[in-house]
C-alpha cells in the first residue's frame, strides 16, 4: 500500500496555528485510537514537534487517505480544516519518504541540522508503535530516516551548531538590550532546549542565571551545571523582575508565563530598564499580550525565521551533500519496498511449480509403484530440479530488477504468463 504524508510546518504556518494543531503526551492515546478507525489509514506515525505537525500514513490510495488524514487532523484538534487547508501540504509514496528522511536529518528544520528533531522522530515511531498503530511499512519507513539522520551528521557538518535557535534569539536580544555580556538572565524550563540555552548565555558571560521548572530536581541539577540559582515555577513575577532576558522553552500544553505575573514582575523592578522575553515553545509559553506591555520586546519563533534563514545560507554545500546522501537512502528503501511488492510474486510462483510437480507425481503414481523407494526418490528428485531449473531465471530476473521501476511491469508479465493470482503485497 501506498505512503502518504501530510501536515504543516513553520514554513508556511505562523505559530498560532502550529500550537493549535500541536499535540500534548495526554493526547495521543485518543489520537491513535481515532486513526486506527479510519477506513483509508492501515498504519499511522504523528509527528509533532515545535516546527512541525505531521502524519504519516500507509493507505489505501491517496485521495482516501488524504481525505482521512484531514480530517483526522480537523477532528482531533478540533480546527476547522480550513483554516489549515492554506498551509497544509501532503508528500505521496517517494516523495514522502524523501521529506521525512530530509526532516530527520535536520535538513527541512528552521534551524539546520537541529539535534532535537532526530530523537523526536525516532519517539514519534515509538509512541505510535506502543499505541498498536504501526506495522511493517512505517517500521521500515523510520528505520530508513533514522539511518539517514544519523549518516548525514555524521558526514556531514551539518548539526555542528545544536544550539541555532539559542544563538538567533540571543542576537535578536542583544539588538534590543545591547551586549548580554553583565546581564541577568532567567530560563523558564529545565529540558533539552533549555539548557542549550542556558549553556549558551554562560558563553556570552551573562552575570547571572535563575533556572525555573516545575521539577524542582531538574531545576537544581541545570542550576548548577551553570552555576545559577534554581526556583519554583510559582516564583516567576520574583526572578523577572530581576533580570533583562526570559528565556522559556517548557513542553507545557498551557500558557506558563501570563501578562498579570509579568505586570507584578515590572511594578516590583528597582528601574526601566527594558525585558526581553524570547519564547522558544509551542505550544507558546508566554501569554502574547506580553509583548504588549511597557518596556516589554516579547520574541517567539515567527520572529526568528529571518534570523535563522540567513544562519542557513551559508550551509550550501553541506546541505547538497546532506541532500545526496538522503537521496541514497529514499533509493534504498524504495528498493526494498520494490523487493516486498515482489516477494509474494516469487512465493506464488515457487508455489505454482510445487503443485505442478505434485500433481504430475500424482498422475503417473500408478506407473511408478513397482520402483523401489530409491528409485522413486530419483524420479522425485528429477521433477524437482526441472521445476526448480525453469523457474531459476525468472525469479533471478525478477530479483535483479526489484530496485527499478521496469521490474514492477516485468512481475506483471511474469505472472500473466504463468496465470498467477498474486496476493497484494503490503
Amino acid at each position: 500500500m501506498p505512503i502518504l504524508g501530510l501536515g504543516v510546518s513553520y514554513r508556511r504556518a505562523p505559530v498560532e496555528l502550529l500550537e493549535r494543531l500541536a499535540f500534548a503526551n495526554d493526547d495521543y492515546p485518543k489520537a491513535y485510537r481515532r486513526l486506527r478507525e479510519l477506513d483509508a489509514v492501515r498504519e499511522a506515525v504523528v509527528l509533532s514537534t515545535c516546527n512541525r505537525v505531521e502524519v504519516f500514513g500507509d493507505v489505501t490510495s491517496y485521495h482516501a487517505g488524504f481525505l482521512d488524514l484531514k480530517r483526522f487532523l480537523s477532528e482531533s484538534r478540533e480546527i476547522p480544516s480550513e483554516e489549515f487547508a492554506d498551509p497544509l501540504y501532503s508528500h505521496y509514496e517517494d516523495d514522502a519518504a524523501e521529506h521525512l528522511f530530509a526532516v530527520a536529518a535536520g535538513v527541512d528544520s528552521m534551524v539546520l541540522g537541529e539535534p532535537q528533531i532526530f530523537a523526536q522522530v525516532r519517539e514519534a515511531y515509538r509512541r505510535a508503535e506502543s499505541e498498536g498503530a504501526t506495522g511493517p511499512v512505517l517500521a521500515a519507513l523510520f528505520r530508513g530516516a533514522v539511518r539517514a539522520g544519523r549518516r548525514v551528521r555524521a558526514e556531514t557538518g551539518i548539526g555542528a551548531a545544536p544550539s541555532g535557535f539559542v544563538q538567533a534569539g540571543a542576537g535578536l536580544a542583544e539588538s534590543e538590550l545591547g551586549e548580554l555580556s553583565g546581564k541577568a538572565v532567567a530560563v523558564v524550563g529545565a529540558g533539552a532546549m533549555a539548557t542549550l540555552a542556558a549553556k549558551h548565555l554562560v558563553e556570552r558571560r551573562v552575570e547571572s542565571i535563575t533556572v525555573l521548572s516545575r521539577n524542582p530536581d531538574r531545576a537544581a541539577a541545570l542550576a548548577a551545571k551553570v552555576h545559577g540559582t534554581a526556583l519554583p515555577l510559582t516564583e516567576i513575577p520574583t526572578a523577572v523582575s530581576a533580570v533583562d532576558l526570559v528565556v522559556s522553552s517548557t513542553g507545557a500544553s498551557g500558557t506558563v508565563i501570563g501578562i498579570e505575573a509579568v505586570r507584578e514582575a515590572l511594578r516590583a523592578r528597582r528601574s526601566d530598564r527594558p525585558l526581553f522575553v524570547l519564547d522558544l515553545a509551542v505550544p507558546r509559553d508566554v501569554e502574547p499580550e506580553v509583548g504588549h506591555l511597557p518596556g516589554v520586546r516579547l520574541a517567539d519563533l515567527d520572529d526568528l525565521r529571518d534570523a535563522v534563514s540567513a544562519r542557513n545560507a551559508g550551509a550550501a554545500d553541506e546541505v547538497a551533500r546532506a541532500r545526496e546522501i538522503i537521496g541514497e537512502e529514499v533509493h534504498r528503501f524504495t528498493s526494498w519496498r520494490r523487493s516486498a511488492k515482489l516477494s509474494p510474486l516469487i512465493q506464488a510462483l515457487r508455489e505454482h511449480g510445487a503443485s505442478i510437480e505434485a500433481a504430475e507425481l500424482a498422475r503417473v503414481a500408478p506407473k511408478l509403484a513397482d520402483l523401489s523407494p530409491k528409485q522413486r526418490e530419483a524420479v522425485e528428485s528429477l521433477a524437482q530440479g526441472i521445476v526448480a531449473k525453469l523457474l531459476h531465471q525468472p525469479i533471478v530476473t525478477i530479483k535483479q530488477r526489484a530496485g527499478s521501476g521496469p521490474g514492477e511491469s516485468l512481475a506483471q508479465t511474469v505472472a500473466e504468463l504463468f496465470g498467477l493470482d498474486v496476493p497484494e503485497s503490503r
